[in-house]
């Protein structure tokens, strides 16, 4: 079911790449409450005018994803703005959206889309969370500072591609060169009805050196074996197996969540690579010989043994550990220019769950280096 509410735009709170929050006053003195508008769907509400919301998700105080979201300008009509596609992403429901898509056959990179075999070794890295984007471009760009980085936003979970403020930001700092949404994701850079077609998007008409796959912002679990969006990341991983690409997958890590189920290596990760995987993927973890190597690495580490490469090997399946050098990493996190927060903790509150981010961005970056 949804809640609806109506009110009345006072005033913008923020504004960033293709979003507003504006801060509203609901009807019947009922209060004000803070409210998300998409560009590409309602425009920008001006101060003054009368907008219709969905309020589901805050007076259920969820957490990303919690917002009001404005439905409707009840006031004004947004000009429509004519596109070359024919594609529709949402769709089916009431704000479904046209796009027009690199495999549309009406768009200018359709028949570089429709020629392109494979993506030529291109390294993909793979995660499970999108707080993990940052410290993977970290990663990256301490081992190699000129790589050009396209981010694919798949629709596990936020749909809006705009909605991650910290992809708009890399994105202004040019640390991303660019953003592809796929499947019914929408609002990137450019727009891809595959995975695997923005994956040769990225590699074909981004010019891209590594890609990274990751769902938005507003991963869904459960507490479930299997009830979690971010596995999701195995049908990326599969994606580029079958072009030809080296995925890499990032290792959730936590050495601060207080579920049990995600401290150490979260069973996310040992699910997603030990058990839905039906192709080999590079695993980055810490060297026993570096300095910062403990007891916490060395849990990690046999995790991963016994929860994903143990698993995987009964079915076929040969993973690949590798040692990635962490010198340099914690700096190079620091120094991004988005701050840095997963599940509500920040880098120094959890240093472990953005080192192994980091540790598959300089995986990936390695690979282009051997290429």
């Amino acid at each position: 079911m949804l809640r609806w509410e109506r009110g009345t735009v006072r005033e913008a709170l923020s504004s960033w790449r293709g979003v507003d929050r504006l801060e509203i006053e609901l009807e019947d003195g009922a209060g004000t409450v803070s409210a998300l508008s998409y560009r590409e769907l309602t425009g920008r509400p001006e101060p003054g005018e009368r907008v219709l919301l969905n309020t589901n998700a805050l007076r259920r105080e969820l957490g990303t994803g919690g917002d009001a979201m404005v439905v409707a300008r009840l006031d004004a009509l947004p000009e429509a703005q004519e596109i070359a596609g024919h594609m529709v992403k949402a769709r089916y429901t009431p704000m479904q959206t046209m796009v027009d898509a690199i495999d549309d056959p009406a768009g200018e990179h359709y028949e570089t889309i429709r020629e392109a075999k494979g993506i030529d070794g291109m390294p993909v890295v793979v995660a499970d969370l999108h707080s993990a984007l940052p410290a993977i471009i970290a990663g990256i760009r301490r081992q190699r500072r000129g790589a050009r980085i396209a981010y694919v936003h798949t629709d596990a979970a936020s749909l809006p591609a705009a909605y991650s403020r910290s992809a708009a930001r890399l994105r202004e700092a040019d640390l991303l060169a660019a953003v592809i949404s796929s499947g019914q994701s929408f609002g990137g850079d450019l727009e891809a009805v595959t995975v695997h077609s923005a994956l040769l998007g990225a590699k074909h008409v981004v010019g891209a050196d590594v890609a990274i796959v990751i769902q938005g912002p507003g991963n869904l679990g459960t507490g479930t074996g299997w009830g979690f969006s971010g596995v999701q990341a195995a049908e990326a991983i599969h994606a580029a197996s079958v072009l030809g690409g080296r995925p890499v997958a990032t290792l959730r890590v936590s050495g601060a969540d207080e579920r049990s189920r995600h401290r150490g290596l979260s069973h996310h990760s040992s699910t997603t690579y030990g058990r839905a995987l039906l192709s080999p993927v590079h695993l980055p973890v810490l060297p026993r010989n570096d300095s910062r190597y403990n007891a916490f690495h060395e849990s990690v580490r046999k995790q991963v043994k016994s929860t994903i490469l143990k698993p995987a090997k009964k079915r076929g399946v040969l993973h690949h550990l590798i040692e990635v050098d962490a010198k340099g990493l914690r700096d190079a996190l620091e120094e991004m220019p988005v701050r840095m927060t997963t599940m509500g903790r920040t880098l120094a509150e959890d240093p472990a769950a953005f080192q192994y981010a980091a540790l598959a961005g300089r995986c990936a970056a390695t690979l282009t280096q051997q290429s």
